[in-house]
């Protein structure tokens, strides 16, 4: 009888888990189409954490099949699921289930530099933090991206007799004359998946985003609070162990 209770248990578990995982599925994935294997499909080619589980997921879609479509009466199954499938599927849908903000994964001590700065300013940013881009703010508002590349290059094209006189530069006169970086702006409550979107987007429309930076309100005068790149995005690890 304790054997029967407990298969039952294990049954119901992965039923609410699988579920939730459903539920998750139409929040991220935002088609009309809510069935579970179109959401799994579509997600897949959208989204890194549900292609991470896309397999077990289809085989889980199966399972659940099976124990719903064939049980014969309230509480009753013709298959049970293992206790590790159990476990597994429920750790699935505690990363699913989460807020999963963008702020967990973005670069949050934000160095920025005014549009008025000297060059000098900026290079000894870059020594000092030993990021490779820095938001640029002009009255408050931001006004561009600066890239260290950006500095080579302006440097390169200012070479006068081996020497390069910086005495006067902006940071200002660098980015008017360099290559303009496309960057977004989000509040802080974005998630993963959105973030995910607006560079899936982007790309369609070839533009080549280089950064969206989060602040309260996703508004470009608005102090940075982090800063999410396309490379944030793919070393994010979604792990159940």
């Amino acid at each position: 009888m304790s054997s029967i209770k407990q298969d039952y248990r294990l049954s119901e578990r992965f039923e609410v888990a699988f579920n939730q995982i459903h539920e998750s599925l139409k929040s991220i994935v935002k088609i009309k189409d809510d069935r579970f294997k179109v959401l799994l499909d579509v997600g897949s080619r959208k989204h890194k954490m549900i292609d991470k589980y896309y397999n077990d997921l289809k085989q889980y879609a199966k399972l659940r099949n099976s124990l719903v479509h064939d049980k014969k009466e309230m509480g009753y199954y013709i298959a049970e699921p293992h206790i590790d499938v159990v476990k597994h599927i429920e750790k699935i849908a505690t990363i699913f289930n989460k807020p999963n903000y963008a702020l967990s994964i973005a670069t949050k001590d934000v160095i920025y530099l005014d549009y008025a700065d000297s060059i000098i300013t900026a290079l000894q940013a870059i020594k000092k933090y030993g990021y490779s881009q820095y938001p640029v703010y002009k009255n408050k508002e931001c006004v561009g991206l600066l890239k260290t590349g950006d500095i080579v290059n302006w440097m390169s094209d200012n070479i006068i007799n081996t020497l390069v006189d910086m005495t006067d530069i902006t940071v200002g006169d660098v980015i008017a004359n360099v290559k303009h970086h496309p960057i977004e702006f989000s509040s802080k409550a974005i998630d993963i998946f959105s973030i995910e979107e607006i560079y899936e987007r982007k790309h369609k429309e070839k533009v080549d985003l280089e950064v969206v930076i989060i602040t309260e309100n996703g508004n470009g005068y608005e102090t940075p609070l982090g800063m999410v790149t396309a490379w944030d995005l793919i070393e994010i690890d979604y792990t159940v162990d």
